[in-house]
């Protein structure tokens, strides 16, 4: 479906379910240079199980108009502005990496916005390699092949996807093709740029569950306990063996942990 934001036109997936306005809106918020398709499997589940559900692409990403956002501070202000044109007055923001820090702002900025938190991959500062970021700002696709091998590590070069005849790696660096010359970098650029994670944290009055990757190479697990440690009201769920792109390598376990999230928030 097609929201306005802004005065731009913002494209959402619903799960395969118009959304309706009497039930509990669940926002999903994808990481950089990705786009709604990444939630696929959660959003549907949602959307049929008693929430209504928008699985948003940022703006300049996917089916959504304007330039990409400069920083976590804008996405925060923006999901803000979101749940009020989707017509809710709160809403679960569920998000993933740099969708992650962007839902984490908002709790902080807009409290009266957010019902609760489920940050997947998440650390409440994520540094880019500079390598990363100069591949990313020349649109080298170098920058893809480090975000897929770094985001996914070496068991996704093997296979292992858990839908049959799927190659998770090659899929990612699909994806990452899609985005417009300069999204990425943009992205990247944000999440290098955020400093305010752990004040963030500390406003945060809202349940929380973090979702964290074992051996998480793009936001190692520590960074993930060190931001649930400042939350007063956070639970952690560790996915063993699990990597970064927990939405492609464990997509069934994520959800289950979203679903006891959901119950208990």
């Amino acid at each position: 479906m097609k929201l306005e934001v802004d005065h731009r036109q913002v494209f959402a997936a619903t799960g395969g379910a118009d959304p309706d306005p009497r039930r509990p809106l669940v926002v999903f918020l994808h990481g950089a240079g990705m786009d709604h398709s990444v939630w696929a499997l959660q959003s549907r589940w949602f959307a049929h199980h008693g929430f209504a559900v928008l699985a948003v692409d940022w703006p300049g990403h996917g089916g959504s108009e304007g330039p990409p956002l400069s920083s976590v501070g804008a996405m925060a202000d923006w999901t803000a502005r979101l749940v009020a044109a989707a017509g809710a007055k709160r809403a679960t923001l569920v998000g993933h990496s740099m969708g992650s820090l962007a839902a984490l702002e908002t709790a902080a900025r807009h409290p009266g916005s957010v019902a609760s938190l489920a940050l997947v991959c998440a650390a409440a500062e994520m540094p880019v390699h500079p390598d990363l970021l100069a591949a990313a700002e020349a649109n080298s696709h170098d920058a893809i092949d480090m975000v897929g091998l770094w985001g996914l590590g070496a068991p996704a070069t093997r296979g292992g996807s858990v839908a049959p005849g799927l190659w998770m790696l090659g899929g990612t660096r699909r994806l990452l093709e899609k985005a417009a010359p300069g999204v990425l970098h943009a992205d990247l650029a944000a999440c290098d740029g955020y400093r305010t994670g752990k004040a963030a944290a500390t406003k945060v009055d809202c349940a929380t569950t973090l979702i964290l990757g074992e051996r998480d190479q793009m936001t190692p697990l520590q960074g993930g306990r060190t931001l649930a440690a400042l939350i007063a009201n956070s639970k952690t769920i560790v996915l063993p063996g699990a990597g970064h792109m927990l939405t492609v390598e464990r997509p069934d376990e994520v959800l289950n942990a979203l679903r006891s999230a959901m119950a208990q928030s």
